[in-house]
C-alpha cells in the first residue's frame, strides 16, 4: 500500500531526507567538468562525470587537481576541479578552491556561478544566492543560474519562491529536464508526491534527460510504495554497475518504508483520539 505523505510525521521524515535530495536537485542543474573542458594544458575527461564510477572519478580528480596546482588562477581548471571535488563529496575543499579562483577572476560569470554552487553545497545558502545573483545578467539571463537559485531557495525552506524560479527558467528553456526535475523534487520535499511524480515523469520523458533525472523519478515512485516500478526506473538505460549503484541508493532512501507506514497509522490514531476529546 502506498505511504501517505499527508500526515505530519511522514512529512517530517521526508524533510529529514532533504539534505540528500536537494543535492540531487543541485546536481541536476550544475555544469559538469566535461562541459568546460578544452584542449591544451587542461586535462580531458574520457566520459561525462555523471557516468564515471568511483575509481574513474578519483583518477579524474587527481589529474585535474594536478593541473590546478600548477595554475590555481586558471578559471577553467579551477571550476573543473571544484566540480569534481563536489562529485567526490569533498564540499569544503571545493569551496576553498572556488574562493581562490573567484579572487583571481572576480568578473568571470562561470566562476561566480561555480562559486555559488560550491557555497550552496557547503551550506552557505544566503551567500550562494548572493553570488549566483552577481553572476546573472538581466539582459541575457541564464536559465541554469535561475534554476540553481530555485534549488537554493528550496534548501532555505522557501518552496513557493523556488517554484517560481523554476518556472522562470522554463520560460527561457521550455521542457528542460533538469529544471522539470528540480520542480518535481521541490514538491517531493513538501510531501506532495503525486505532483512531484507528474513533473518528474515529464522530465524523464525528455530526450536529453539523464540518469539523475530518472533516479529522482524512481525515488518519487518508491516513496509511494511502488517498489518494483521504482527499481525498474532506476535500472533503465544504465550499465549493470551504474544500475546496481542507483538501486542501492534507492533502497537506502526507502529503507524506512515500513516505519513510515506504522508512523502514519499512529499519527491517524492520535488525530482521531484528539478529535474525540
Amino acid at each position: 500500500m502506498p505511504v501517505s505523505a499527508s500526515t505530519p510525521l511522514t512529512k517530517r521524515i521526508l524533510q529529514g531526507t532533504a539534505a540528500v535530495v536537494i543535492m540531487l536537485a543541485l546536481a541536476g542543474c550544475s555544469t559538469t567538468a566535461k562541459d568546460r573542458m578544452t584542449t591544451g594544458s587542461i586535462p580531458k575527461l574520457d566520459k561525462p562525470v555523471e557516468q564515471m564510477d568511483t575509481n574513474q572519478l578519483r583518477a579524474a580528480t587527481d589529474r585535474v587537481g594536478q593541473a590546478y596546482e600548477k595554475n590555481p588562477r586558471d578559471p577553467v581548471n579551477g571550476v573543473n576541479y571544484a566540480n569534481l571535488l563536489r562529485m567526490n563529496g569533498r564540499d569544503a575543499q571545493a569551496l576553498a578552491v572556488m574562493q581562490q579562483v573567484a579572487i583571481a577572476n572576480p568578473a568571470d560569470r562561470n566562476v561566480l556561478a561555480a562559486y555559488g554552487k560550491a557555497q550552496a553545497a557547503a551550506g552557505q545558502l544566503q551567500q550562494a544566492l548572493d553570488t549566483i545573483g552577481r553572476a546573472q545578467t538581466p539582459d541575457r539571463p541564464d536559465w541554469r543560474l535561475i534554476s540553481a537559485e530555485g534549488a537554493i531557495l528550496d534548501q532555505m525552506g522557501k518552496p513557493n519562491d523556488a517554484r517560481q524560479r523554476y518556472r522562470d527558467a522554463l520560460d527561457i528553456q521550455p521542457n528542460e529536464p533538469s529544471v522539470l526535475s528540480n520542480l518535481g523534487m521541490s514538491y517531493l520535499l513538501t510531501g506532495d508526491l503525486r505532483t512531484a511524480e507528474t513533473y518528474l515523469r515529464s522530465a524523464a520523458g525528455q530526450p536529453s534527460a539523464d540518469s539523475r533525472v530518472r533516479q529522482n523519478l524512481a525515488l518519487a515512485v518508491g516513496l509511494q510504495g511502488r517498489f518494483p516500478e521504482a527499481e525498474q526506473i532506476a535500472r533503465r538505460e544504465l550499465s549493470p554497475q551504474q544500475a546496481d549503484a542507483n538501486v542501492a541508493y534507492l533502497r537506502g532512501m526507502l529503507s524506512q518504508q515500513n516505519s513510515w507506514q506504522k508512523l502514519a497509522a499512529k499519527d491517524t490514531t492520535s488525530a482521531a483520539a484528539a478529535n474525540t476529546n
